[in-house]
């Protein structure tokens, strides 16, 4: 038992005596810090849920806000126009906490609505009006494509914002960020109790040719609803399919149409694949 005892001791005094020397070294990149910490995994220093978070955190700064983004086709937005009464069914329809509101143009953004903001109009005795939501918009915040979100997090901490919308270079929307997407990619997926589970059942749209399908859908779940013929020798999931298909773990908003099929990803943590929207192609669409 001792022996034992002092052979861990010598191990762990072994490794932390070359963390030390490395660090005095300087490590020269990225990937020599990695190296170091999986060295650290295999000695059972550390778990493999916090090297992937440091992991996460050391890959923020190389990616820019383009990269996770949530394209205008995905966003949830009031129009200034709408009747109060859509507004608010939008809002409690969508669970989300916050939304641009937009004016008669596409680009136009009057400013972002809080759905706590709401609550008070909910019991008001009047008829709600549209200047009793638009007298409760905040400021908007900008921020360009090319954005790291190492930055763009420290921009969220000390100017106590949780969600900027992205502008192309022609100063045009592009999609939103929020504070939860950057922090997905340090901690990966976030999920309460209004997410859908990542093993829920293909699921239907308004749309008949398009249906949400969870990367963790079995091959055989997946020939069997949509009919087809993929094949289940060398992955076991729909999600190892499509790393395969792109060559790399694609990000949101990467599509790709193989076997009489349109994938697009609407959820990935740049180390899996979460969720994707899959339309069946029309004849018109196949030609």
């Amino acid at each position: 038992m001792s022996e034992d005892r002092s052979s861990n001791s010598n191990d762990h005094k072994s490794w932390f005596e070359r963390l030390a020397q490395a660090f005095h070294d300087e490590p020269r990149s990225r990937e020599d810090i990695v190296k170091l910490l999986e060295t650290a995994v295999k000695s059972d220093v550390i778990d493999r849920d916090a090297f992937t978070i440091v992991e996460g955190a050391l890959e923020v700064s190389e990616v820019q806000a383009r990269d996770i983004m949530i394209p205008p086709s995905q966003m949830v937005i009031i129009k200034s126009e709408d009747d109060p009464k859509t507004s608010i069914r939008k809002v409690i329809d969508s669970s989300h906490s916050r939304f641009p509101v937009v004016g008669e143009e596409p680009d136009e953004i009057l400013g972002v609505l809080l759905a706590k903001d709401l609550l008070p109009l909910l019991f008001k005795d009047e008829e709600i009006v549209l200047d009793d939501i638009m007298s409760r918009l905040r400021p908007a915040n900008f921020i360009p494509e090319s954005k790291r979100l190492n930055v763009l997090l420290n921009d969220f901490r000390t100017k106590r914002y949780h969600m900027a919308l992205v502008l192309d270079e022609y100063g045009s929307v592009s999609g939103l960020v929020t504070i939860e997407d950057v922090l997905e990619q340090i901690v990966g997926e976030i999920e309460d109790e209004t997410d859908r589970l990542e093993n829920d059942d293909i699921q239907s749209t308004d749309d008949s040719n398009v249906f949400l399908v969870p990367a963790l859908c079995t091959i055989e779940d997946f020939n069997e609803f949509f009919k087809a013929d993929l094949s289940e020798e060398e992955f076991d999931t729909i999600g190892g399919i499509l790393v395969q298909q792109f060559g790399h773990v694609p990000v949101r908003g990467e599509e790709i149409t193989f076997n009489q099929l349109h994938f697009h990803v609407l959820k990935s943590d740049g180390r899996r694949v979460k969720t994707i929207q899959v339309s069946t192609l029309t004849e018109e669409a196949m030609e």
